[in-house]
């Protein structure tokens, strides 16, 4: 995977001919049909397909591309990672939602249970 951060098509081939000269002189081959871009842009032409080639093959063109624990997307919106995240943060409550509710629980126990599974992930994303 190759993530470039740039506004333009000749930035992401500028960054492109770096990672292909930097991997060969370690001794690695970019693998381009394992390789993906994202241009991230909000000029009229962000729609646009542009090829970006490492010999005859091309890299593949994302509009949505996970990388660590964001989202990003070609129209730069955050509403993709915020559903993510929401969805996330539902799924840890309704893992932990009958130790919460159990009556065999002391209070202390639950604030513990809450700040680990669900207050920690809030606030570390």
């Amino acid at each position: 995977m190759m993530l470039t951060l740039g506004g333009s098509i000749h930035t992401l081939n500028k960054y492109k001919e770096a990672l292909l000269f930097a991997s060969k002189e370690k001794g690695l081959e970019v693998n381009a049909e394992k390789t993906k871009y994202i241009l991230m842009c909000l000029a009229q032409n962000a729609g646009q397909n542009h090829n970006i080639k490492k010999g005859t093959k091309s890299f593949k063109r994302v509009g949505q591309l996970r990388y660590l624990v964001t989202i990003l997307t070609d129209q730069n919106s955050i509403y993709e990672e915020m559903k993510t995240r929401l969805r996330s943060k539902n799924a840890c409550y309704h893992w932990v939602q009958s130790l919460l509710s159990s009556s065999l629980l002391s209070k202390n126990i639950k604030i513990k249970v809450y700040r680990i599974t669900i207050l920690s992930p809030i606030l570390y994303e």
